[in-house]
């Protein structure tokens, strides 16, 4: 008997109709409701998310990893929730592109129900966006989540206060152990909450606009008119684009309105309306927050996050984790996985028969030296993927998926950000710059999370620049890991001119530095599970994206072969391979590097192993390799996001700058006569 069948019979013994599956057509018809999770960056809304579908999504202990929006499923008996898992948002009026997501799927797509979702230490300041989502008048519940790390600071909080004090349905959660869900599932398939329609008072002349701005806007919104009235005198572009759509008479007289009651504030209306809020978020908060009897004794984890943003006492634990990444990418991943794969493996199996193979079936060499040969799919664009980059990459991806899931990554954020500053930067652009040591690609995607144009331009050119995406960094560290002195001058050589470049781009780009704010979450002891998810989720991304590229750029180096055109590119980088005291067959590095940044450094690693490079010019290729152009890609994306001319003068200004500083770095390390 079948599974179904059998959950078919079990169906009838207990009076319900149907197999259990969404689709069967003996089921009842399910209630389908939208659900979209709300909240500030870091609250576990992801966990969430995973909880209530049982889908994965990447979930990270920094703010800014759902830059776009998750969706996903999850049956409560007869209704079908659509779940959808929005970018982290600290207000309703935007304040970056990530945000401005947040407030679209509010007023333009706007779901049955929102679930607010907050951090339970951090009540008193989350509450004013929740205040804000009750004065928008849509339906809405409340998770008041981690509440298990609460308790270790001494907090609880009055859930039945809390609801009473709000007037909607209140639930505390904690994620990671699964505290709550289920009460949470009966919350979000239960009736759908009233909008309480409860507001925050504010002073009288901006009381007296939003009367105003609201008695004039006829169009039917999304929100309250109340809310829109308030995100107009707060100058919202996306409201403003909004009214002008629905009510475009009314907007000269609403911007006369603004500019009146921004009259009687010099320092702006955002500030009266932001005090007002806390205020009230502050009363509530006081109400339902109760100190437990005996705080719990801080653990070794809470004491080594205070010590990771520290100055001082943070930089040994940064050490620590370079260390860590060290030993695990280049000690274990291209020591030991490496050899194993590529010189055993692939060295005395697979390549020499499936070249027997395909000269036997393929005895043309034309056509044979497309799948097998220097430059064949199999022997080198199969072997580079799966037996030199993937385990470099899998061995990044464990030890970035630990420092994700224990919390560091924030601290991180923290500990830079007087740095960052330096370079036009906040502390929360460290966000895309670390994502870049997985892939730069995607992480200039991710800087659509910083807040102004600038900071997005500053980051984009600085991880074209100076950050090696994870197979790139990996091969290095394995080019590296028996030269610690090396390895060393590596580091120094590519901080210093990401710190040199990154503070004369800041001194030339005009424009002011973004605000500084993060949500720290509790440092944690990695979870296996966690950890593993992310990982496999990784490479599953790089087994579907990444190795057909790596087979596609050796069709492509065929072809190049083919029509000569290769040969020809290769003999103009000679000079310049040369000037750097490099041997003939680096050249090929940098031309793949063009195609995949990653390509091109496993083709190093391989001229390495044919001991061709060693010593100095393993230095000075490791560094101006690291430094050179973005791969095809992530000029691509460069366009997309910034646009052409950005992307063309990031290119131009980092091809001369990388030759330069490789063709000074032979010439200092020479004239020493240091040996590596």
């Amino acid at each position: 008997m079948t599974a179904r069948a059998l959950q078919l019979l079990r169906g009838i013994v207990t009076g319900r109709r149907g197999c259990g599956c969404e689709a069967c057509p003996l089921a009842p018809a399910l209630q389908t409701r939208t659900v979209t999770l709300f909240g500030s960056p870091n609250v576990g809304k992801s966990a969430i998310f995973n909880q209530l579908t049982g889908s994965y999504a990447v979930v990270s202990n920094y703010p800014g990893t759902t830059v776009e929006v998750t969706r996903g499923r999850a049956r409560v008996g007869d209704v079908l929730l659509e779940v959808l898992d929005s970018p982290g948002a600290y207000s309703l009026a935007p304040f970056s592109e990530e945000e401005g997501v947040s407030q679209q799927l509010l007023l333009d797509d706007p779901p049955d129900l929102v679930l607010h979702v907050v951090e339970a230490k951090h009540l008193r300041r989350m509450l004013p966006l929740t205040l804000q989502l009750v004065e928008a008048e849509i339906p809405l519940a409340l998770d008041v989540n981690i509440v298990d790390e609460a308790a270790r600071a001494g907090l609880a909080v009055d859930v039945a206060a809390l609801s009473r004090e709000l007037r909607l349905p209140v639930v505390a959660t904690a994620a990671a152990t699964g505290l709550g869900i289920e009460q949470l599932r009966a919350v979000l398939a239960g009736p759908a909450p009233v909008p309480p329609g409860t507001s925050v008072a504010y002073p009288q002349a901006i009381e007296a606009a939003i009367a105003q701005i609201a008695a004039l806007l006829r169009a039917r919104y999304r929100i309250s008119t109340r809310s829109l009235a308030l995100l107009l005198l707060l100058r919202d572009a996306g409201a403003r684009e909004r009214v002008r759509a629905a009510d475009p008479g009314a907007l000269a007289e609403i911007e006369r309105i603004v500019a009146e009651a921004s009259a009687h504030y010099p320092q702006g209306v955002a500030l009266p309306i932001a005090m007002a809020r806390q205020e009230a978020a502050d009363r509530v908060a006081g109400r339902v927050l109760r100190k437990t009897e005996k705080r719990i004794r801080p653990s070794l984890a809470e004491t080594l996050g205070r010590l990771a943003v520290h100055p001082v006492a943070g930089l040994p634990i940064l050490a620590g984790v370079i260390y860590l990444m060290y030993l695990v990418v280049g000690r274990l991943g291209a020591g030991v996985l490496v050899d194993l794969l590529d010189k055993r493996l692939f060295g005395h199996y697979v390549n020499p028969a499936v070249t027997a193979f395909f000269q036997r079936l393929l005895p043309w060499p034309l056509w044979s030296s497309l799948f097998v040969g220097d430059y064949g799919v199999i022997t080198l664009g199969a072997r580079y993927a799966l037996a030199i980059v993937l385990p470099l990459v899998g061995a990044f991806f464990v030890v970035f998926a630990v420092l994700e899931d224990s919390g560091y990554l924030p601290r991180l954020a923290l500990l830079v950000d007087r740095v960052f500053k330096r370079l036009g930067l906040s502390g929360r652009a460290v966000i895309p710059l670390v994502l870049g040591l997985g892939c730069d690609t995607m992480a200039t995607l991710v800087t659509r999370v910083l807040e102004t144009r600038r900071e997005r331009v500053l980051a984009t050119f600085l991880l074209a620049l100076a950050i090696p995406c994870s197979a790139q960094l990996g091969v290095i560290l394995g080019l590296l890991s028996s030269h610690p002195l090396g390895l060393l001058i590596w580091t120094g050589v590519v901080l210093t001119v990401f710190l040199v470049s990154g503070s004369l781009a800041a001194h030339l780009l005009p424009g002011e530095a973004s605000r500084f704010y993060l949500e720290i979450p509790p440092l944690r002891t990695p979870l296996v599970r966690n950890v593993a998810r992310k990982t496999y989720a990784r490479l599953k991304w790089y087994a579907a994206e990444v190795i057909p590229l790596f087979l596609l750029v050796s069709v492509v180096i065929w072809l190049g072969e083919l029509t000569h055109v290769f040969p020809l590119v290769l003999a103009a980088l000679h000079p310049l391979v040369h000037a750097l005291g490099l041997p003939s067959a680096a050249a090929d590095s940098f031309l793949f590097g063009f195609i995949r940044r990653d390509y091109g450094a496993a083709r190093l690693f391989e001229v390495l192993a044919g001991g061709g490079i060693s010593g100095v010019s393993l230095v000075v290729a490791t560094v101006t390799i690291t430094l050179f152009v973005p791969c095809l890609a992530q000029f691509l994306v460069m366009q997309k996001e910034r646009g052409l001319r950005t992307a063309l003068a990031v290119t131009s200004v980092i091809l001369p700058l990388a030759f330069g500083v490789g063709y000074v770095l032979n010439l200092i390390l020479t004239a020493s006569q240091v040996r590596i």
